[in-house]
């Protein structure tokens, strides 16, 4: 039963500071064990002429947060969790992370627990405290065996299930976590498609005069994800030192059945934060695309959407270029042209490809690609490197298999 006297958190407004001429709100409040905590929420408002609309936000903001740090103290600070079913927990811890992981993320948790568990577990209803691995392993069979379910998809499952339960031990709200013992579905091995050097010049040249032509080299050329490409603002490209660095990325975000667009002024990982040389034929491209962003800014005049003013890849009247639309328009462009189908994400794969048949090393590709780490890299693309498997074939024929020649040439000159 939960208890329902705990004290409640306060949250309070700290300050209104303005970022990127966008006002953000800093949040501050203690959490249960008295630690002061902040948290910063954007108001999506522009600083000019929105002082008043930016403290209305503000005080919206304010109140979601404490409504939903309260949620989580009110449902998973018990005193008696003999009630409380898996499924009730599992919701209730949802919004628990929600604010402390990335949009994308969260829409990723919510439709694997919507579409998913909520179904298997309200119809199969246990007790958080009674759950067994063996209940686990039943829901992951069913997955597989009923719904067709991939054994990668279904460790995206386990990933949540086992996060869930993993935050109720340290609430002692278990005394152990059973997805540990769990046996997780085996992992297929990642095989991606690409492009070979000859498709890939076949892609440009049919891509030349698209809107998405420009798109697609930088996915080509650099190996970028779709987000960090259409993250691209002017201000990511140095070009006196003709450099671009990849700092801020555009995602999609489901809240309240609602998709929206979201920039960050962060990259997926440490790693994803590099900077590369810009290739003078990206540049004079840039160059022109900003010369005809102004000629539409006055074309358009008041009806020019400004709200993307920063970004790159935006449409004729200054609306951003959304990432279904690159994803739809591009597998499109490959059927009207008879090209083998890849996915827009695939563009990064046959970068990587190409830098490997041409010798470059493994940590290169990982520093050109942004991977956290190099086991990333490997993982993925080292059944493509030929060159090293080249190198000890030759050092296995010059080891052996001279030898065994030099012998059959020595018998045949004493015979």
């Amino acid at each position: 039963m939960v208890t329902e006297n705990l004290q409640k958190i306060k949250v309070s407004i700290s300050s209104l500071p303005v970022r990127n001429g966008i006002y953000q709100v800093i949040l501050e409040y203690y959490d249960e064990n008295g630690k002061r905590q902040q948290r910063w929420r954007s108001t999506k408002l522009k600083e000019r002429g929105n002082k008043k609309q930016a403290h209305i936000k503000a005080e919206e903001l304010r109140k979601e947060l404490e409504e939903n740090l309260n949620k989580k103290h009110s449902v998973c600070k018990q005193e008696n969790n003999d009630n409380v079913l898996f499924i009730d927990y599992i919701l209730s811890w949802l919004e628990i992370v929600r604010h402390t992981i990335e949009g994308s993320t969260f829409t990723s948790y919510r439709q694997i627990v919507n579409k998913h568990i909520k179904r298997y577990f309200t119809e199969n209803p246990i007790k958080i405290k009674d759950l067994q691995p063996m209940h686990i392993q039943n829901y992951y069979n069913e997955l597989m065996e009923k719904h067709n379910l991939c054994a990668n998809t279904v460790i995206h499952h386990h990933a949540v299930i086992r996060k869930c339960l993993d935050y109720a031990y340290k609430m002692n709200v278990i005394i152990c976590n059973p997805a540990d013992k769990v046996q997780k579905p085996k992992v297929a091995q990642f095989i991606g498609s690409f492009y070979t050097e000859s498709e890939l010049n076949t892609l440009f040249k049919i891509s030349k005069g698209d809107p998405l032509e420009l798109i697609i080299k930088f996915g080509a050329f650099y190996g970028l994800r779709r987000s960090e490409i259409l993250g691209l603002q002017w201000d990511s490209f140095d070009f006196e030192n003709n450099t671009i660095t990849i700092k801020h990325t555009l995602t999609v975000t489901n809240t309240n059945g609602k998709r929206k667009l979201e920039g960050k002024d962060r990259t997926k990982n440490k790693s994803s934060y590099r900077t590369l040389p810009l290739f003078q034929e990206i540049i004079d491209m840039l160059i022109e695309k900003r010369e005809k962003q102004e000629q539409y800014k006055k074309e358009f005049g008041n009806c020019y959407i400004k709200d993307y003013i920063n970004y790159v890849f935006v449409k004729l009247n200054g609306e951003i270029i959304s990432p279904d639309y690159v994803s739809e328009h591009f597998s499109l462009l490959l059927e009207k042209n008879n090209m083998k189908h890849i996915r827009f994400h695939d563009l990064r794969h046959s970068c990587a490809s190409l830098l490997l048949a041409k010798g470059i090393p493994m940590k290169s590709i990982q520093e050109w690609l942004g991977h956290s780490n190099f086991s990333t890299t490997a993982n993925l693309y080292a059944h493509l490197d030929t060159s090293s498997k080249k190198i000890s074939a030759n050092i296995i024929e010059d080891t052996f298999l001279q030898k065994d020649i030099k012998k059959v040439e020595e018998s045949h000159s004493a015979t």
